[in-house]
């Protein structure tokens, strides 16, 4: 198969691996591939949500801005994922943007209706789509319990942490992160300040607890960071 078909690409989604070829086929004359280019907005607040996203190349960012205009990130999203899912759960808006990262992001869509129609027939994607907005839903639980429990330096250490057990990979007893984020990037996910993340930052590394440079992380011990 052609690498750079769609169905190519939709096979590599983890989401769909229980669709059976015929609904994969299916889902391939029903979807959409798109591209966006780096700091491009692929959809915006207050739109209808009459598609899902699936992301084949690339890393998008969902967030909102703040009263004062500042941009505030609810999460990255990694090739592989689904986004834009909320009109799937009955929101007819979304309360969101999303914008690509990088250049050349390439995603598919989906009607909601075309999705609905599938999470009916095949239980397995139903279970795995209603886990996914769950799961995404706790987590900006987290986020908030945290902007209202806990300051800067831990937050910014959490996100350092859940980084590593989420994206990291084991370098003998060292976790390796690469991010390709900037500390603005850091900064507005842990709702904090560019130059208070450089600090922690700088303070972890002076400790022996991380090393890194502009586009890793190296954690030297993922329990005893802190």
């Amino acid at each position: 198969m052609n690498p750079s078909s769609k169905l190519w690409y939709l096979e590599k989604i983890s989401l769909l691996d229980d669709l059976s070829e015929g609904e994969l086929k299916e889902m391939d004359e029903k979807t959409t591939m798109k591209t966006a280019e780096k700091d491009s907005y692929i959809y915006f607040p207050n739109e209808p949500s009459k598609v899902v996203f699936f992301l084949k190349e690339g890393r998008v960012k969902i967030g909102t801005y703040s009263e004062d205009g500042k941009e505030v990130i609810k999460t990255i999203l990694y090739p592989g994922e689904m986004f834009g899912e909320l009109g799937l759960a009955g929101y007819e808006t979304r309360n969101d943007w999303a914008k690509a990262m990088d250049d050349n992001v390439r995603f598919c869509t989906l009607s909601v209706e075309d999705a609905l129609d599938i999470m009916r027939h095949n239980a397995d994607f139903n279970i795995k789509v209603t886990k996914q907005i769950g799961d995404r839903l706790v987590k900006l639980e987290r986020k908030l319990e945290a902007l209202v429990f806990k300051d800067s330096r831990t937050r910014i250490i959490e996100f350092i942490r859940d980084l590593g057990r989420e994206r990291g990979r084991k370098v003998g007893f060292e976790t390796l992160i690469e991010h390709n984020l900037t500390h603005q990037d850091m900064a507005n996910l842990t709702a904090t300040s560019r130059q208070t993340v450089t600090t922690i930052l700088n303070e972890l590394k002076a400790n022996n607890l991380i090393n890194f440079d502009r586009k890793s992380i190296l954690i030297r011990d993922l329990d005893k960071l802190g």
